[in-house]
């Protein structure tokens, strides 16, 4: 039986179990394969370490730091990006990014976090 590469249909030669006629060919197959999910999971990747940093930078010492929602949004920060949400006994509502966080205050101001946890 003869064996074609996956992505240019020539002949492949060697090993039985071999797939593809050369590296360029695997490499080109695995890109094409996962260009949609990737390119979709990389801009969710790229706003959520935007926002992480965005934070970050108004918030470098780490300690409780508020901040105008205006100044958030004019460093392109994206509120529909996170990676948890935490409530408080008190009922307050943290919003994270990661380690970098905040909580919605009165009159469009945010109360910018960080949680210093250690791994286990």
């Amino acid at each position: 039986m003869l064996r074609t590469c996956l992505y240019c249909q020539e002949p492949v030669k060697g090993r039985s179990d071999k797939k593809f006629c050369d590296d360029n060919c695997r490499n080109s197959y695995n890109n094409q394969l996962n260009s949609d999910s990737t390119n979709y999971v990389r801009n969710i990747n790229n706003t959520l370490r935007k926002n992480r940093r965005i934070l970050e930078d108004l918030n470098p010492e780490g300690k409780a730091t508020k901040v105008l929602k205006s100044k958030l949004l004019m460093y392109g920060f994206d509120f529909n990006f996170h990676t948890n949400i935490t409530t408080t006994k008190a009922g307050a509502t943290y919003v994270f990014c990661y380690e970098h966080g905040y909580l919605a205050l009165e009159q469009d101001f945010y109360l910018l976090v960080k949680r210093n946890e250690t791994k286990e």
